[in-house]
C-alpha cells in the first residue's frame, strides 16, 4: 500500500479484543510495508556497522605503511557511505509510509463505525473521546507501527554485529556480546512505572479534550448565561493536571534515557581499558582495537531504537485501547439482503405509535427527552445490542434492525432539534443523496429560506451574488438559529426519504414563519410519510393525524381540533394550561380566558393564521 493509493477500499475487520491485539492486527495488515522497511533498515544498519571495519583497516594500513590497503579502505568507506545514504533515505520513506497508512486505516475504521452507530455513538462514548481517538490517538498508533519495523531492523543488526565481533576478535567480541543485551534490557524494570505515568497522562489529556470539545460546542450558550469564566477555570485546571502528568511522565523517560547513556559509557570504558591491555601485551593489533571500539560505539545508534519502541508502545497502548472501546461497539446483526425497504406504515411496538403511510402525523409529547428518544427509535438509531433491548420499529411490517444499514438509512431520515450544518457552499450543503424528485429550489421555498438566500447573496464575494455559491461557516455559526434550522429542513426535504421524522422543526422561528413553513412542508411532503414532533398549534392543525404520547405510551389520536376539544392532557400540553386551570368553552366553541390567562391560540385563530 502506497500513500497515493489511500484511502483503503476496505480497511478490514479489526481485532478489538484488546489494545495490544489491535496493534498486532495493524502490523500484520501492513506486512509488505514492514518487510520493505526492515530490508532498508538492515541495509542502513549493516552499512553503519561496516564503517568500523573500514576505519580499522585504514588505521592498520597507515601503521603498516601500505598505500594499496589505504586506497582499498578509502574505496570501502565511499561505498559504505553511499549505502548508508540510500538505506537511511528509503528506511525513512517506507517507515513514514507505514505510519501514514496505519493512521489512515484507523481513521477509516473509526469513520465507518461512526456512520454505523449514528447518534448512538455519543450516548455510549463521550464526543470528546471520539475526537481524541481520531486525532492524537491515531498519531500515537501510527508511530508504533512505524517504529516496529525500524526496531526489528535494529535488533537484527545488533545480533549480526555481535556475532561478527565474536568471530572477528573473540577476546573483545564476547565482552560486547554480553554487554549489549544488558544495555537493551536495562530499562525493562523501569517500563511499568513509565507506562503507568504515560497512561495517566493520556487519560487526563483525553478528559481535557472532552472538556474543550464540550465548551466549544456550547460556547454560544455559555456566553448567553455568562458561564465562560466557569468553564475556562475548569479547563485551566484540567490543562494543569495534564501538564503535571506530562512532567512526571517525562521525568521517568529522562531516567530511562540517562540509563541508556550511562550503561553504554560503562561498556565503552571497560572495552577500551581491556582492549588497551590486550594491545599492550601484543595479543591484538591497534587496528583491531579501533575496529571493535568503533563498532561498539556505533551500536549505540541501533540501541536507541529499543528505547523508541518502548516509548512508542507505552504511548500507543492506551491509545489503541481507547480506539478499541469505540471499534468494539456494534449494532444488531442484520441478515436481510433487501435493496429497498418495503412500503407501509411506521409502527413503534414500545409506545404504540402508528404513522400511516403517505400521511402527515404529528406527535405531541410533554417530555422533550422522551420525544427525542422516540425520534431516534423511529430512525433506527436506538441501541439494540442486547437481549433486553426493546423491539425495533417496524416499517411496512419489517423491523428496521432486520434491514441492511444502508437501506434503513435511505428509507428513514431523522432531523433532530439541533441539526448540524457542515462548512461549505449552500450548493454543497444541498448536494446530498436523494430521490431527485425534490429540486433544491422547491425545498428552500417550502422551508421559507428566502431571507437566508438574501443574506447569503449579500455576503457573497462573487459580483453575481449567487447565494448557492456562498460559503457557509462551520456549523452555520454566521447564521441565526432560525436560519440554520430552516436550511437543515431544506436539506432534509431535498433528500426526500420515504419516511421523514422531524423533531421540533420550527422551534427557532416566529409564529408567522412557522405557519408558512408548516404549510410548505405539508404541501411538499404530500403522499409521503412524515412524522413531526411538535406542540405548536400552527403545525398540529395541518397534520392529517395527531397522536398524544403520555408516560411512554400513545393515549389518544385524532385531529388537532378533536383532541383540543376532547382531551384535557392534550390541551394542557398545547395550550400550556396548568392542572388548576379549567378551559371554559366560549360562544365560538374555542377556549376562553381563565384566571387572566389566555391559551396560545384558538382553533379558529389557527385557521386564520394558517
Amino acid at each position: 500500500m502506497q500513500i497515493r493509493d489511500l484511502p483503503y477500499s476496505d480497511p478490514g475487520d479489526p481485532d478489538v479484543r484488546s489494545g495490544p491485539r489491535f496493534l498486532l492486527w495493524l502490523g500484520r495488515g501492513q506486512i509488505a510495508g514492514q518487510l520493505k522497511s526492515l530490508s532498508w533498515g538492515l541495509l542502513h544498519h549493516c552499512a553503519i556497522a561496516g564503517l568500523p571495519l573500514a576505519v580499522g583497516f585504514a588505521v592498520q594500513a597507515v601503521i603498516d605503511r601500505s598505500g594499496r590497503d589505504l586506497a582499498l579502505a578509502g574505496g570501502l568507506l565511499l561505498v559504505l557511505g553511499v549505502l548508508i545514504a540510500v538505506g537511511d533515505t528509503m528506511l525513512h520513506r517506507t517507515a513514514v509510509t507505514n505510519w501514514i497508512t496505519a493512521a489512515a486505516r484507523v481513521q477509516q475504521l473509526l469513520a465507518r463505525k461512526t456512520a454505523e452507530l449514528g447518534s448512538a455513538l455519543t450516548r455510549r462514548v463521550a464526543a470528546g473521546e471520539v475526537v481524541a481517538v481520531s486525532t492524537g490517538d491515531v498519531e500515537k498508533i501510527g508511530w508504533f507501527v512505524e517504529a516496529l519495523s525500524r526496531f526489528a531492523a535494529a535488533a537484527t543488526a545488533l545480533v549480526l554485529i555481535c556475532v561478527g565481533l565474536v568471530l572477528y576478535l573473540p577476546a573483545l567480541g564476547v565482552l560486547v556480546a554480553i554487554g549489549t543485551p544488558v544495555l537493551a534490557l536495562a530499562m525493562l524494570p523501569l517500563l511499568p512505572r513509565a507506562t503507568r505515568r504515560a497512561d495517566l497522562q493520556r487519560e487526563k489529556a483525553g478528559r481535557a479534550t472532552e472538556l474543550a470539545s464540550d465548551t466549544v460546542a456550547g460556547l454560544r450558550v455559555l456566553r448567553g448565561i455568562g458561564g465562560e469564566d466557569l468553564f475556562l477555570d475548569r479547563y485551566r485546571r484540567a490543562s494543569q493536571e495534564v501538564r503535571e502528568a506530562a512532567v512526571r511522565s517525562a521525568r521517568m523517560w529522562a531516567v530511562i534515557s540517562a540509563v541508556q547513556v550511562f550503561l553504554p559509557g560503562v561498556l565503552l570504558i571497560s572495552l577500551v581499558w581491556y582492549g588497551a591491555t590486550l594491545a599492550r601485551d601484543g595479543r591484538i593489533d591497534i587496528g583491531q582495537l579501533v575496529t571493535v571500539y568503533s563498532a561498539a560505539t556505533l551500536m549505540l545508534f541501533p540501541l536507541r531504537n529499543v528505547e523508541e519502541i518502548a516509548m512508542a508502545y507505552s504511548f500507543s497502548r492506551p491509545s489503541a485501547q481507547r480506539a478499541v472501546r469505540v471499534l468494539s461497539l456494534h449494532r444488531t446483526t442484520r441478515s436481510s439482503t433487501a435493496d429497498a425497504a418495503p412500503p407501509g406504515d411506521v409502527y413503534d411496538p414500545v409506545t404504540g405509535l402508528m404513522a400511516p403511510q403517505g400521511l402527515f402525523t404529528a406527535v405531541v409529547c410533554g417530555d422533550p427527552d422522551e420525544a427525542g428518544r422516540l425520534a431516534e427509535r423511529l430512525g433506527g438509531h436506538a441501541e439494540q445490542d442486547d437481549a433486553s433491548a426493546p423491539p425495533s420499529v417496524l416499517l411496512g411490517g419489517v423491523p428496521l434492525d432486520d434491514l441492511p444499514l444502508a437501506v434503513a438509512r435511505a428509507s428513514v431520515l431523522v432531523q433532530d432539534k439541533d441539526p448540524v450544518l457542515l462548512s461549505g457552499t449552500l450548493r454543497e450543503l444541498l448536494d446530498v443523496p436523494s430521490s431527485g424528485d425534490v429540486p433544491p429550489g422547491d425545498a428552500l421555498a417550502a422551508a421559507q429560506c428566502g431571507d437566508v438566500l438574501d443574506a447569503l447573496a449579500q455576503a457573497s464575494a462573487d459580483t453575481a451574488g449567487d447565494p448557492m455559491d456562498t460559503r457557509i461557516t462551520e456549523r452555520g455559526r454566521s447564521l441565526s438559529g432560525g436560519q440554520r434550522q430552516r436550511l437543515a429542513l431544506a436539506r432534509s426535504l431535498v433528500t426526500d426519504p420515504e419516511v421523514l421524522v422531524l423533531d421540533e422543526p420550527t422551534s427557532a422561528v416566529d409564529s408567522h414563519t412557522e405557519a408558512r413553513v408548516a404549510a410548505g412542508v405539508e404541501r411538499l411532503r404530500r403522499g409521503r410519510t412524515t412524522v413531526a414532533f411538535a406542540s405548536s398549534p400552527l403545525l398540529l392543525d395541518l397534520a392529517d393525524r395527531v397522536v398524544l404520547l403520555h408516560e411512554g405510551a400513545v393515549v389518544a389520536a385524532g385531529t388537532h381540533r378533536e383532541l383540543l376539544r376532547d382531551e384535557p392532557r392534550y390541551r394542557a400540553v398545547v395550550t400550556r394550561e396548568t392542572e388548576d386551570e379549567a378551559a371554559v368553552p366560549d360562544a365560538r366553541g374555542g377556549l376562553a380566558v381563565v384566571d387572566g390567562l389566555r391559551p396560545a391560540r384558538t382553533a379558529d385563530e389557527i385557521e386564520e393564521r394558517a
